[in-house]
């Protein structure tokens, strides 16, 4: 099991530690919907330092990346992010990823701590562009600052402008007296605020000059178990659950980030799955009787057929009901759909609602 540079940190500060990814990492501290709502109304920090970094490097790296990624990377100016993924040559999706343009010649990949390896080794497959690839993950360190008050704490921190900067657009600067930090607009909880990227020797320097400039707003820390709440009220996709090797990012309402105007990983066969229509469709829901849904429980209709299954679900802290996402044939996908999940044998009826649900 590996340790993030902040293992100490949270086990100082009780958090209850759980093995994810193959890291130690912190679930909880003071309770998932404490820490929910705190980012949703102030300012929480995440260390999410498991996830990967990729640096790729070279005259043809954009090439490698509009091959192995759907999104159309090429649009990207310096100081741009972009959401995409690596689909796979079966249909699927390899892992969903952040690409950010450095300068023209070098690019920055954000990937799943649990697919580090994996996508290290599908990207390598296909570079024939003599592209130089480094896997920095072991090095790198990343904290999420999220919440309405994020600005407020980080601007204390770093003489760069945070607040000119724009969703989906990094910059590179000082940070807490250190040198060359990644401050990206991005964050994966839909409450707003920065990421932070710098090498492990910083960590503890870095978390504890947050912490303090944070007193004011009462910053608090927040575990994994609350950045899976606080994303599923946004609709966004956790790989593993949402989406996997085995769904179209058509089927998972990633047609935004499909695009059919470059040839890519088989593009072809998702072109022809987007003329003919999907056969399922990820939707989100809110339960309308008592009943918490859970991964893998069964969507049927009115009649106790099969129709799906969900993929997330919980009891939202914000919303005081349960929600969820899952997977129903597409005649079912529609908003107002009414839906069953079965809960011990029961069918527990539920809504397909827009999200964000917020």
């Amino acid at each position: 099991m590996k340790n993030t540079a902040l293992v100490n940190k949270h086990i100082q500060l009780g958090a209850k530690m759980v093995p994810f990814a193959g890291y130690n990492m912190p679930v909880q501290y003071e309770g998932i919907t404490a820490e929910h709502l705190t980012v949703r109304n102030a300012v929480g920090v995440f260390d999410v330092s498991h996830m990967g970094e990729f640096i790729l490097k070279g005259d043809k790296a954009l090439d490698l990346i509009q091959h192995v990624t759907s999104n159309d990377a090429s649009i990207l100016v310096d100081g741009k992010v972009q959401y995409s993924c690596l689909p796979n040559e079966d249909g699927g999706i390899v892992d969903d990823l952040l690409v950010y343009r450095i300068d023209e010649k070098t690019y920055f990949l954000v990937v799943n701590a649990s697919n580090i390896e994996k996508d290290l080794n599908w990207i390598t497959r296909f570079n024939t562009f003599g592209v130089d690839i480094k896997d920095i993950s072991e090095r790198t360190s990343l904290l999420a600052v999220q919440g309405p008050l994020a600005i407020e704490v980080l601007q204390k921190l770093t003489p760069v402008d945070l607040s000119s900067m724009a969703y989906y657009t990094f910059k590179k600067g000082e940070f807490a007296g250190v040198d060359n930090v990644l401050i990206s607009a991005t964050g994966y909880t839909g409450a707003g605020g920065f990421e932070l990227y710098f090498d492990n020797e910083y960590a503890e320097k870095i978390w504890d000059a947050i912490f303090e400039a944070g007193k004011e707003q009462n910053i608090k820390p927040v575990g994994l178990g609350a950045r899976d709440t606080l994303r599923l009220e946004k609709g966004y996709c956790l790989y593993g659950n949402d989406i996997d090797d085995t769904t179209s990012p058509l089927e998972a309402g990633l047609g935004w980030i499909t695009k059919f105007s470059k040839d890519f990983t088989n593009s072809d066969a998702l072109e022809a799955q987007k003329k003919a229509g999907v056969l399922k469709k990820l939707v989100g829901f809110e339960m309308i009787d008592r009943g918490i849904p859970r991964h893998d429980y069964p969507i049927v209709n009115a009649e106790g057929r099969v129709i799906g299954k969900v993929t997330s679900g919980t009891q939202s802290p914000s919303l005081h009901k349960a929600i969820g996402m899952g997977y129903v044939e597409s005649e079912y996908s529609a908003l107002g759909s009414e839906i069953f999940i079965s809960i011990r044998n029961a069918a527990i009826k539920a809504s397909v609602v827009k999200f964000p649900v917020l």
